[in-house]
């Protein structure tokens, strides 16, 4: 089955880019909607390596990238959890049909957990790639040492090192909005399978991160799988193999 590509209009008209692929049997039900992380984009190893799984097994498929973010519109400064989920549930609305899995990596997987509070008809199952719930308030304000906070608060923007390219803005709007979308304050109600990919030597997410999610998920159907020498990314061909089948296994 061909993917197809083009761009779908938020309500401010930032084009946001999506490739989708349709199911060979005409239903597909429950598609895979991927999630990407922060600054990231869907051309990603896994989210490549799902587009293959999808064609593979005749799913339906269909991945984005938030404003600012790869080949959509916008900027990614003057993004924000709440605008990024905005245009998760654009294309779940407006580009999916039926039940979906929700994959969701690092910050998807935050995205994921508010799609799910959003539109909890619309979910078959989620999975959570070193998910990263809350990860602007307890994995980077919390952290920051006194003068990070100081340059934020007074120029409302520090540039942050990355190992994986040049340095990105961590903006005071990022941080302020993230409070009003934190998840792991209160049970998190996820009525349908949950699984949870995380690295043990993962820098970005520690690993106690994802048994805090998983502690806050209220279902019951929950698995953590915990990958002793797996980093962030997990894309190393053992960590995609595991992430198929999860995803064969829910699907």
């Amino acid at each position: 089955m061909q993917e197809d590509t083009g761009t779908i209009p938020a309500p401010d008209g930032t084009p946001i880019a999506y490739r989708r692929i349709a199911a060979s049997d005409g239903g597909g039900a429950p598609g895979i909607l991927f999630l990407g992380g922060f600054n990231s984009d869907m051309t990603g190893t896994k989210a490549e390596a799902l587009a293959q799984f999808a064609q593979r097994t005749g799913r339906a498929y269909c991945r984005f990238d938030y404003a600012g973010h790869g080949s959509s519109g916008g900027a990614f400064e003057e993004g924000c959890i709440s605008r990024w989920a905005s245009d998760a549930q654009m294309v779940l609305d407006a580009l999916t049909t039926g039940p979906q899995i929700l994959v969701g990596s690092s910050m998807g997987g935050w995205i994921a957990c508010l799609l799910a509070k959003a539109r909890p008809a619309r979910v078959h199952a989620l999975v959570g790639i070193a998910p990263a719930p809350d990860f602007t308030e307890d994995l980077m304000w919390a952290q920051f040492p006194p003068e990070i906070r100081a340059t934020i608060a007074r120029e409302g923007v520090w540039y942050r090192p990355s190992e994986y390219g040049a340095p990105y803005p961590i903006t005071r709007t990022l941080i302020e909005d993230g409070r009003r979308n934190l998840v792991l304050r209160e049970p998190l109600e996820c009525p349908f399978p949950v699984r949870i990919l995380q690295g043990m030597s993962d820098i970005d997410v520690p690993w106690p991160h994802a048994v805090k999610l998983a502690e806050h998920i209220t279902g019951t159907d929950l698995r953590l799988t915990l990958i002793k020498d797996g980093d962030h990314r997990l894309s190393r061909p053992q960590d995609i193999a595991l992430l198929e089948a999860e995803i064969a296994g829910l699907a």
